[in-house]
């Protein structure tokens, strides 16, 4: 530090303190502290003071959340056609592509994949379409067209509904070569978990959706403060503690905003008023998350790590003249200033570099 620095240190009565970003809340503080320099000249009345001790260690900008361990994509299943529910199945199962998904009038419903409801009869003399399509994939993904050479095509040919046929037979039902509204679901997923019921045997279809499913997949939804947002980045590692101890790393797969001052309530991520911002987050395995079942978990979103960092408190620092910041360090019962470089802001520490060793002690306000 020059002499002019140091008199016009001695000249001022007020030095003012960083205004810190705390990383790991993202919350900005300005600290003001005067500093009484000389002895008995006019000004504000000096401050007290408490000294303490240079940290050498690891300094994280990682937050910590609380999140819930869920299983993904929830979507309630209407169903198509007239009848009365006569076979449901239970909260927790999980139904495959080919499998029965539930029973209307006493006959099976069966699940297939496709990412479009059927919304009429299928059979010959069907006109083409994209339904038709769906159809034949699927009963070529199920085994029931072997050596007809079937093709994923729009056409509902003969050999179609030689391949129904074959597999209405392995269901036990009428082998009509005709898929029959309200007789399939087509759901995006291969495979699916029930979530909750919403009817009861015995009622009619039509009076609302029979059932909700979820992908077999657990994820990861936290809703982080608006201060928090901006560390939850496309494709960002987070590790994830879960109920039994046991962690698993992962990634944000997405981000949902919501409005600001949103309530507290569970399930935020909507569109409606006083929905809170929620992100995604999708695991590396998935062993670990289904052993633990769905849960509270901890969240801890990565950031950056200085190792062997000389860390301070950020009220250590002061505000130099022409820009910069300096500690005040205390020695033999006098102190002097000095200039430092400041690295990684986290937790109201701050990672310094200059004329200051590990174990010194610097001045800080009470």
């Amino acid at each position: 530090m020059t002499r002019g620095e140091e008199a016009r240190g001695r000249r001022r009565l007020v030095v003012p303190v960083l205004v810190a970003v705390v990383a790991a809340g993202g919350t900005a503080a300005a600290l003001g502290v005067p500093w009484e320099r000389g002895g008995a000249a006019a000004g504000p009345a000096a401050v007290a003071f408490d000294l303490v001790t240079v940290e050498q260690g690891s300094l994280s900008s990682s937050i910590q959340l609380t999140g819930t361990l869920v299983h993904d994509a929830p979507v309630q299943v209407a169903a198509a056609g007239k009848g009365v529910l006569t076979a449901l199945p239970a909260v927790g199962a999980v139904v495959r592509a080919g499998e029965r998904l539930y029973e209307s009038d006493g006959q099976p419903v069966v699940l297939m994949t496709g990412q479009r409801p059927l919304w009429r009869d299928l059979g010959p003399g069907a006109p083409e379409g994209p339904d038709v399509e769906q159809l034949k994939r699927n009963l070529i993904d199920l085994g029931f067209a072997k050596g007809l050479g079937l093709t994923a095509d729009r056409k509902f040919t003969p050999d179609t509904a030689t391949a129904v046929k074959r597999w209405q037979k392995s269901l036990g039902v009428r082998e009509t070569g005709t898929v029959a509204l309200g007789s399939v679901v087509m759901l995006p997923e291969k495979a699916v978990r029930i979530q909750q019921l919403g009817a009861q045997l015995g009622s009619a279809l039509g009076s609302g959706p029979v059932l909700t499913v979820t992908r077999t997949d657990l994820v990861v939804t936290v809703q982080p403060a608006e201060n928090q947002v901006s560390r939850f980045k496309p494709d960002g590692r987070v590790r994830i503690r879960l109920a039994d101890g046991s962690t698993v790393d992962g990634r944000v797969r997405s981000l949902v905003r919501g409005s600001a001052g949103g309530d507290d309530k569970a399930g935020g991520g909507s569109d409606g008023p006083g929905a809170k911002t929620t992100a995604t987050l999708v695991l590396d395995g998935q062993e670990k998350a289904q052993q633990a079942g769905p849960s509270a978990v901890t969240v801890s979103v990565v950031g950056d790590t200085a190792e062997h960092a000389l860390i301070v408190p950020v009220t250590a620092l002061l505000a130099l003249d022409g820009g910069g910041y300096g500690v005040r360090v205390s020695e033999g019962g006098a102190t002097r200033l000095v200039r430092v470089q400041l690295g990684l802001i986290a937790d109201a520490k701050a990672q310094i570099t200059g004329d200051v060793a590990a174990g010194a002690q610097v001045v800080i306000p009470k």
